[in-house]
């Protein structure tokens, strides 16, 4: 049986919680606006819709696989996500200090190919709500690109409210970026939890 509330509930809470797309995308608004940073998200919804196409078609291999793969995927994920922590720590909310390259579509769409995060999503999202009830391509293809709108409309959510506090967040960088970077800490330790 499909449980909707549950499956939503789940999508939900797993796009809009802190992640490196979130905080990145609410970074890069801050420096530089949200107009300039909507490639980046343009691209996080690229390779989220590419990613989430792969997890799908090979989500039943991948899901009896986990066991051995998880363990790869949580030490890499969470030593990618402690360098960017390091990396929001260190950054200047001065939209002069970076040229912007870290706001571009091709980089917003690499990012998700080293996001465990989202694989982590779509295997959950595939094994325990979609592939028990719904076996056509078509339901299949519905859902994926369901998964990743839900997905990296996150990230869009997270750059509208960087750019809305832009001046606030401008006055307080410092304490908001350790703020950003212990929250990427806290990503990267709870991918042992």
């Amino acid at each position: 049986m499909f449980y909707l509330s549950d499956f939503l509930i789940y999508c939900f809470i797993t796009a809009y919680t802190p992640g490196d797309n979130n905080l990145l995308s609410m970074s890069n608004a801050i420096r530089l606006g949200f107009r300039r940073s909507f490639r980046f998200n343009l691209g996080i919804l690229a390779g989220f819709t590419i990613v989430m196409t792969v997890c799908s078609i090979f989500s039943t291999t991948l899901f009896t696989m986990l066991p051995k793969v998880k363990i790869i995927m949580q030490v890499l994920g969470a030593v990618y996500m402690l360098y960017l922590a390091w990396k929001v720590w260190k950054s200047s909310i001065d939209p002069s200090a970076d040229s912007g390259n870290a706001a571009s579509f091709l980089s917003g769409m690499v990012l998700q190919f080293a996001n465990p995060k989202i694989y982590i999503y779509a295997i959950t999202a595939m094994t325990l709500y979609i592939l028990p009830v719904y076996h056509s391509f078509g339901a299949i293809a519905g859902f994926t690109i369901l998964l990743a709108l839900i997905g990296a409309s996150g990230s869009f959510v997270w750059a509208l409210f960087g750019w809305f506090f832009c001046k606030y967040l401008s006055k307080h960088t410092k304490s908001v970026n350790f703020i950003m970077a212990l929250l990427l800490v806290y990503c990267a330790i709870a991918l042992f939890l």
